[in-house]
């Protein structure tokens, strides 16, 4: 493995386990033992190395978010676009982590993250139009679609900061993959009003593999 791709790899590890502001490029080098100048060479800053994180992201949402144009999507479709779009945030979690932090501080990634939610806003609403072909939903309007496809866009990018916080019985509380997953329950109970009779039961059935384990609050 080259050198520079060693460095994302490793900034990828220590972003998602530490967090990106508790990583310096001194701990990247060191966890990598390469000098600090070997990192520069490659990569002038954090920031550098964040960005290219990004783009990488962002081209395996894409990857999983390719939507076939010759037919209807089927359910096993659904939950693969599911399970693949969670695994993508899981991956690079460090990411939707403290993401206002880091678009603040970036311009290019802002100006990129903000056309990177665009398109996966118009995937989402081509995915419901999909799957009222196949019969799984009913057909919506588009604008119906696209107010749908925004309520499954923020429950995908703010389910981990609801584990994080309202939920986390302890600060230092580590996510797990397994509780970022129940996130799929959220968004599947959007779909409900709109299943077809055909479906109903089977949808409802996959949902409930997803069902989080939630405390009880008690006032």
């Amino acid at each position: 493995m080259k050198t520079r791709d060693k460095i994302l790899l490793s900034s990828l590890e220590l972003f998602n386990e530490r967090g990106e502001r508790d990583v310096t490029t001194n701990h990247i080098a060191a966890h990598l033992a390469i000098s600090p100048g070997n990192l520069y060479y490659h990569f002038r800053n954090k920031s550098d190395i964040i960005y290219e994180l990004f783009q990488e992201y962002e081209k395996l949402v894409g990857y999983y978010l390719d939507i076939p144009e010759h037919r209807p999507l089927t359910l096993d479709d659904m939950a693969f676009y599911l399970e693949s779009v969670f695994d993508g945030l899981w991956s690079y979690r460090f990411l939707h982590r403290d993401l206002e932090y880091l678009l603040d501080r970036d311009p290019r990634l802002r100006s990129d993250y903000r056309a990177f939610t665009d398109r996966c806003l118009m995937a989402i609403s081509r995915i419901f139009e999909k799957l009222a072909d196949g019969g799984i939903i009913e057909p919506q309007p588009e604008s119906l679609r696209t107010a749908m496809s925004l309520n499954v866009w923020l429950v995908i990018t703010n389910w981990m900061a609801y584990l994080k916080t309202a939920h986390a019985a302890e600060a230092s509380a580590s996510l797990t993959l397994r509780e970022l997953k129940q996130g799929i329950y959220q968004v599947l109970t959007l779909e409900i009003p709109y299943l077809t009779p055909a479906y109903r039961d089977r949808v409802m059935a996959l949902r409930e593999k997803y069902r989080p384990a939630l405390p009880v609050h008690r006032f």
